[in-house]
């Protein structure tokens, strides 16, 4: 795959001791789970209504290192939370969440409080797994961390953690498992164990990617494709990143996904509006998701929508114009025209899909007036975390530096919560996740 900056030799030797430690085997034993964060430049909020999405990942994420228990327990660490988590692989796992008649995501709390914050993934991946008739007799002995001093909201962070779980289970076990079957194994932790009623976009980006290259993928048909730009050479490291650079810049703003009723009303709102047109359109009996309404039928018919589907249903359907001449332009290598397009998504998010929030949005507008970015929109849902840009090379560190100073002018008391060095960070494209 080619010499990447991360994980770093360090930063691997440090998990194998750390597992070492905890399981008294040898650091040659343990094996590590290289699980990127993603980005998704172009397709957002259309995943759940199977539409077309562009996606890729990002030098940081999730590094789980582990070995095999020897029985069926499960012992695990966090950098970043306390407490272990321990529970056994042939414990039947129930769905952590109850929906109500309105759709209202109630997660069941019963466990510890440090376990309902981080340990739940773990479970979720064991319930997955159970779920669709795989055995597992074997348990891991784990530390899992995420790239130091990073908020990782908006980047999918809780996807990166399912699929790490996932590999080192089923390397564990012994488990042949093709990555659409993980794609589809990591939904089932979001979906049915966590009640997040979200799409195959982030897993699918983590578990497709290849270094330098934009994923397509079409979320109706799982179809899927790397855009490569012009030139790509084998050669990563001499082609690393030539020519942009990725921002990120937070917010400060932290929530939990699951307990915000924004994002599963959006996704509530998106299927009503599919409902209508499809019945006017007489294709009544089709699953009512916007991905069934033909383009020509949206256009005959979205008079029949109130103003909020309206605006719902103008969002899935402008963005998959925007996924498509993205491709277009990532493949010509016009990074300014893929840039206007990213920025031109990020105002219909706010404009049609009605996410963020004034934070997030001054974040973005502050993003457009930065020197040398090509485009930015919300990284994530838009209800908390970070903007994600595309920024020429060269000037990355001077937009960064304008990005951290402006902000901070608009919303001193949320800059003040985010730490000086990692306020903006500078990260360039990564691979996919895997094993080492």
């Amino acid at each position: 795959m080619g010499a990447m900056s991360w994980p770093t030799q360090d930063e691997l030797n440090k998990i194998r001791k750390i597992v070492s430690e905890m399981s008294r085997k040898g650091t040659e034993d343990v094996r590590i789970v290289v699980s990127p964060y993603r980005i998704c430049p172009l397709g957002a909020h259309v995943d759940h209504q199977g539409g077309i999405v562009s996606a890729m990942t990002i030098n940081k994420g999730i590094l789980l290192g582990f070995v095999p228990s020897g029985d069926s327990q499960v012992a695990l660490l966090s950098g970043q939370f306390k407490g272990e988590v321990r529970f056994r692989v042939n414990e039947t796992q129930q769905p952590r969440h109850k929906i109500s008649k309105g759709e209202e995501i109630k997660i069941d709390n019963s466990s510890s409080p440090e376990e309902c914050e981080w340990g739940r993934y773990a479970r979720g991946a064991l319930y997955a797994l159970q779920s669709r008739r795989n055995h597992l007799a074997q348990g891991i002995i784990g530390y899992i961390c995420g790239s130091e001093g990073l908020d990782s909201s908006g980047l999918s962070s809780s996807a990166a953690v399912g699929v790490a779980y996932l590999l080192a289970l089923e390397c564990a076990n012994n488990l042949t498992v093709s990555t659409t079957e993980n794609i589809e194994y990591d939904r089932v932790i979001e979906n049915e164990y966590l009640g997040l009623r979200n799409g195959i976009l982030d897993q699918s980006a983590i578990l497709l990617s290849s270094h330098g290259c934009l994923t397509y993928m079409n979320c109706n048909t799982t179809e899927h494709k790397l855009i490569r730009p012009p030139n790509f050479l084998k050669d990563h490291e001499a082609e690393r990143q030539k020519g942009y650079k990725i921002l990120l810049a937070f917010s400060g703003l932290r929530q939990a996904l699951t307990s915000n009723p924004g994002y599963n009303s959006r996704v509530a709102e998106c299927q009503e509006a599919a409902k209508i047109l499809l019945d006017a359109s007489g294709n009544g009996e089709l699953e009512p998701i916007l991905c069934n309404v033909k383009p020509e039928d949206y256009e005959a018919y979205k008079f029949k929508l109130k103003p909020n589907l309206a605006r719902r249903a103008e969002h899935y359907f402008s963005e998959n114009m925007r996924v498509t001449k993205g491709l277009d332009a990532w493949a010509s290598g016009e990074l300014r025209d893929f840039g206007q397009l990213m920025s031109a998504s990020g105002l219909s998010s706010i404009k049609n899909y009605e996410c963020g929030c004034e934070p997030l949005i001054q974040l973005y507008e502050v993003l457009l007036r930065a020197p040398g970015v090509f485009g930015a929109r919300f990284s994530g849902a838009g209800f908390r975390g970070c903007c994600v840009a595309l920024v020429d090379a060269d000037g990355a560190a001077e937009a960064a530096k304008f990005v951290k100073e402006e902000y901070a002018k608009l919303q001193p008391v949320l800059a003040s919560q985010l730490k000086p060095d990692t306020a903006v960070l500078i990260c360039e494209a990564g691979d996919c996740a895997r094993l080492i």
